[in-house]
């Protein structure tokens, strides 16, 4: 079993910059693919980025694309995502995922992003 814990979160003005944060433990993390989704109000909850396990492949949402950057630390068991030129419409509850393949087999609690206009 994996556990997920986010972090970095938090309220930033439009154009601001944040570094979120998901810690793993209970598994082996460097064999699971990891992803960030997030999910707005009233809304669906949608893919953000993912990287491969050993961090050398990665893929984002074209609304994300050149403005966000996934990275990962084995040693650490942690994943980032480093937020930059942030817009309104990026405010969401932001949440890893981790999971063998594709798949995404576990789950954190999320972390609040707020970007104000």
């Amino acid at each position: 079993q994996v556990q997920l814990v986010e972090s970095g979160g938090g309220l930033v003005q439009a154009g601001g910059s944040l570094r979120l944060s998901c810690a793993a433990s209970g598994g082996t993390f460097s064999s699971y693919r990891m992803h960030w989704f997030r999910q707005a109000p009233g809304k669906e909850r949608e893919f953000v980025s993912r990287i491969s396990p050993s961090g050398s492949q990665t893929y984002y949402a074209g609304s994300v694309k050149g403005r966000f950057t996934i990275s990962r630390d084995n040693a650490k068991n942690t994943v980032y995502l480093q937020m930059n030129s942030l817009k309104p419409e990026d405010t969401a509850v932001y949440y890893c995922a981790a999971g063998l393949g594709f798949r995404t087999d576990y789950w954190g609690q999320g972390t609040q992003v707020t970007v104000s206009s």
